[in-house]
């Protein structure tokens, strides 16, 4: 009779984890643009299964392959490498069988194997670039109440998906909006994450990031000094 109920009581619990398991299905993912992890990459899938992906590493290394997909999986032209996309609702983890031939694709320290996410409506690059432009223009005629509505939603709903240079201007953008509006504190908080970085001399910075990572983000680590003492009063 014991064993009979710790079965009774397991099977459930068998089911709910092969549920789990499954989840993500190797598959074809559907049609349309996939954010790589930190915003450093695209996958584009097309509705034929053809797909494009390009993502960029430190250093400005990039990999760049495309190809189609046949039942989740996707062999390089003329190569050994086979790239395998699992499915689980708006994300698709890209993995490969590990041959030597598909780094051949890639610079030295970029990768494209991992996970995509398929962006919300308002955090697409097209999305947010639209954003932006329509916070400068509120900002520039001086509606910072209005310019701090529009911008903020972008930080706190794209964060998954926004690459960290866009990242750290969007922050700065937000900050100088805060202190416009007399929140000193709000602006600090933006800022926060940033702050570490830009207690650092430029030097500092170069010596903490690849050389192609140090040039397009020590703007930004320079911004965020000036929107710090700002804030700092």
């Amino acid at each position: 009779m014991k064993f009979a109920r710790i079965l009774r009581l397991a099977l459930p619990l068998a089911l709910l984890l092969g549920a789990g398991l499954c989840a993500a299905q190797t598959a074809t993912p559907p049609a349309g643009d996939y954010i790589y992890e930190h915003g450093s990459g695209q996958l584009r899938v097309k509705a034929d299964g053809h797909f494009d992906i390009t993502t960029i590493g430190p250093n400005a290394h990039t990999c760049e392959l495309d190809g189609a997909i046949v039942r989740g999986k996707a062999k390089i032209d003329d190569t050994a490498c086979v790239v395998s996309f699992a499915v689980n609702a708006d994300k698709v983890r890209v993995s490969t069988n590990g041959a030597d031939q598909c780094r051949d694709n890639c610079g030295v320290r970029a990768s494209f194997e991992g996970t995509y996410t398929r962006p919300a409506p308002g955090c697409t690059d097209k999305a947010v670039a639209t954003t932006r432009q329509t916070f400068k223009r509120q900002f520039d005629a001086k509606d910072y109440a209005a310019a701090r509505t529009t911008l903020a939603p972008v930080l706190s709903g794209c964060d998954a998906t926004l690459d960290w240079i866009t990242k750290g201007w969007l922050r700065n953008d937000l900050a100088l909006t805060q202190f416009k509006l007399g929140d000193r504190a709000g602006c600090l908080k933006t800022l926060q994450p940033l702050a570490e970085d830009a207690a650092l001399t430029d030097d500092g910075v170069k010596e903490n990031y690849p050389p192609a990572d140090a040039d397009i983000y020590l703007p930004v680590v320079r911004a965020t000094r000036t929107n710090l003492k700002l804030c700092r009063g």
